[in-house]
């Protein structure tokens, strides 16, 4: 079954044509990146408008790159949300058209599970069930998964995520947007060491999370150090990226043996952090597991996620009717429920 997956939850226009839930035959990303950091963020209006712009080319490309015609697509995944309600109709509406001249069928489905399944477009995928840190700059969750279209969410943030903290961060530095990525080069340089900044672990037996207070932390140590922080950014970027990282790690680790799995995996933008890559394959060898973390290409918003949890949707026999509609935040555990 080749499945077109349309991708359009923030900043990135994507798309891509995925074969049986598992290969991937085009993938492409349209990113604002550009447009949005002069702001220090996205600006939700100006992302919906350049969805409009790049859909149907973006679309047309996947297509191209796949090698097939219009007519060889058999079934549309697209983002339902959460995300932004404007970014997210471009898409959702495209892909009711798309379906509706077509006459193939469609399904809408929650981001977050499409960035879990990201995991078995790569060659060594995960065994059920395991373990899911999805960790990305709105959303920060651990899951148990049992199946393709199983989930259970063990905990999540309570205030910012952790890629939203790395962004605030850098914009406290004055480092640009986003943050993650400039905060993880700079972070190569730096002593981890070398600032005592917390670690909020808040209940270590439990697995929600909370970086609201570190990110206050390196404010507060901005502010008492006014003259000399400067010198020392590389510094203040390991040190915070490390606090971060133990936190998840420990979390993830913790949630796994709770479980007694032994496959953890991490998804989502941040899971293309250097540091955090680093951290869960050492940790993940030290416990006896396995760990899995897609490709750099696949961890931030993408196209064929959608498209590989849309086929697995679609082989139940599930589809959305016409009238479905977009959402802004998760409201179940597992995402999104379908007919």
């Amino acid at each position: 079954m080749f499945v077109l997956g349309i991708e359009s939850s923030c900043d990135e226009t994507a798309a891509a044509v995925v074969k049986d839930g598992r290969t991937v035959l085009s993938s492409v990303v349209s990113s604002q990146a550009d447009l949005h950091s002069q702001y220090g963020g996205v600006v939700p209006e100006l992302a919906s408008r350049k969805h409009i712009e790049h859909i149907v080319p973006v679309v047309d490309e996947a297509i191209r790159q796949a090698g097939l015609d219009l007519k060889q697509i058999d079934a549309l995944s697209v983002t339902r949300g959460p995300g932004l309600i404007g970014s997210l109709l471009v898409g959702f509406s495209f892909a009711k058209s798309f379906s509706l001249a077509r006459k193939i069928p469609w399904i809408g489905v929650d981001h977050l599970e499409g960035h879990i399944s990201s995991v078995f477009l790569e060659e060594d995928p995960p065994l059920f069930p395991f373990v899911a840190l999805l960790v990305s700059g709105g959303h920060t969750s651990i899951y148990s998964v049992t199946s393709h279209t199983t989930f259970e969410r063990m905990g999540q943030t309570r205030d910012d995520a952790a890629g939203e903290a790395y962004d605030k961060v850098a914009k406290m530095l004055n480092l640009g947007y986003p943050g993650g990525q400039i905060i993880d080069r700079l972070a190569r340089t730096g002593n981890p060491g070398s600032i005592p900044f917390p670690r909020p672990y808040m209940d270590k037996s439990q697995f929600d999370f909370s970086f609201s207070g570190l990110k206050t932390a390196v404010s507060r140590y901005i502010k008492t150090h006014p003259q000399s922080y400067l010198e020392t950014i590389p510094d203040i970027a390991a040190a915070f990226q490390e606090a971060v990282i133990d936190v998840l790690s420990h979390k993830l680790f913790a949630a796994a043996r709770e479980k007694e799995v032994h496959h953890v995996a991490v998804v989502g933008g941040v899971a293309a952090n250097s540091r955090l890559r680093e951290r869960v394959m050492a940790e993940a060898k030290r416990e006896g597991m396995r760990a899995h973390i897609p490709s750099i290409d696949f961890c931030g918003d993408n196209g064929a996620m959608i498209a590989a949890i849309g086929y697995h949707y679609l082989l139940q026999g599930k589809c959305s009717p016409f009238d479905e509609d977009v959402y802004s935040r998760s409201w179940t555990p597992s995402g999104a429920k379908h007919k």
